[in-house]
């Protein structure tokens, strides 16, 4: 194929470029820099910076393109509570610009990155396609509106338009901000340098913790199975994890023993969330391949920051972990 992948310096960008050009494809890659590092992108794929809301660049960039995985996004829940507008602009007015263009240059297929924090609070689990969003933050709010553009403005110009509603991935390069730190890697970092994890409410709040290869997989599933046009498809392991369990697995991984501080003043998000993938089984051929402890394993050995910290023994502030 021909790909375009939007957002592909950040963290499942460049795992699913770098995948994509292994595999044999012609990779174009497009990313702000706001977050992404194309250092970390095969020297094969061909990247320009700029910002996925430049018609004429896309216009550019879509030439002879078969397919574009659509990954470019604002992706911090709490910073979209603070800046609601900027999150409507990139990630909805940016989406419409991007569809647009696939439009007007006649690209086949779109394959959207989309997020399971548009489901919000659900009494049914593991959660389906079929329920009811709930979106909770202008970050999901976001993500839920761009879905209905796509297929939206997909449906009116023949353009076969797939979104993956991702769980909680974790991976190697997994950036970690200063403040609202993806849970993982940054528990990972304060496991092996000493830090103090701080978890808010009682730990026993649930997730679906995805290895990144898996979603990468998907990714790639979605962009080439038949009968997928307008499908909405969770992508997570399939596994219930709770904090406190995730916190027990990087003990044994790591082999040190996690100090915990509970903060019971502030909640901890949504009590439970997990998927149901009979959807991406039936549709994708999607069955995840990675547990979570063979994931914490490899993150542990592949990823430099954490091989160095093994023995360096270094202590970073405490952080925040996004837990959403």
């Amino acid at each position: 194929m021909r790909c375009l992948v939007t957002g592909g310096a950040g963290f499942l960008g460049t795992a699913l470029t770098n995948r994509l050009v292994q595999d044999g494809h012609q990779v174009r890659v497009l990313d702000d820099l706001s977050a992404g590092d194309p250092g970390g992108l095969h020297p094969d794929a061909i990247f320009t910076r700029g910002d996925v809301r430049d018609r004429p660049k896309l216009w550019t960039l879509l030439q002879h393109v078969d397919c574009v995985f659509h990954l470019a996004a604002r992706v911090s829940v709490q910073e979209s509570v603070v800046y609601p507008r900027e999150y409507n602009d990139v990630n909805v007015g940016g989406t419409v610009s991007l569809v647009e263009a696939i439009r007007d240059v006649g690209v086949k297929r779109i394959v959207f990155g989309s997020s399971a924090t548009v489901y919000g609070q659900q009494e049914q689990q593991p959660v389906s396609e079929t329920c009811w969003p709930h979106p909770q933050a202008p970050y999901a709010v976001s993500k839920l509106a761009a879905e209905f553009y796509i297929f939206a403005i997909g449906r009116l110009s023949s353009i076969e338009t797939v979104a993956l509603r991702i769980f909680n991935a974790y991976g190697p390069r997994q950036r970690v901000p200063p403040a609202h730190a993806p849970v993982i890697p940054l528990f990972m970092n304060n496991v092996l340098t000493g830090a103090s994890l701080v978890i808010h409410g009682d730990g026993l709040q649930t997730r679906d913790f995805v290895y990144v290869d898996d979603v990468v997989a998907a990714l790639i599933a979605a962009a080439v199975a038949p009968g997928v046009d307008q499908a909405i498809i969770n992508i997570g392991s399939g596994q219930e994890t709770s904090l406190n369990a995730l916190v027990a697995a990087l003990g044994q991984v790591t082999g040190r023993q996690p100090e915990v501080i509970y903060n019971p003043r502030q909640g901890g998000g949504l009590p439970r969330l997990v998927a149901d993938l009979t959807q991406a089984r039936w549709l994708l051929g999607y069955r995840p391949r990675m547990s979570l402890f063979a994931g914490l394993e490899r993150l542990l050995t592949e990823d430099e920051r954490f091989a160095r910290r093994t023995a360096s023994g270094r202590a970073p502030a405490v952080l925040t972990p996004i837990f959403r």
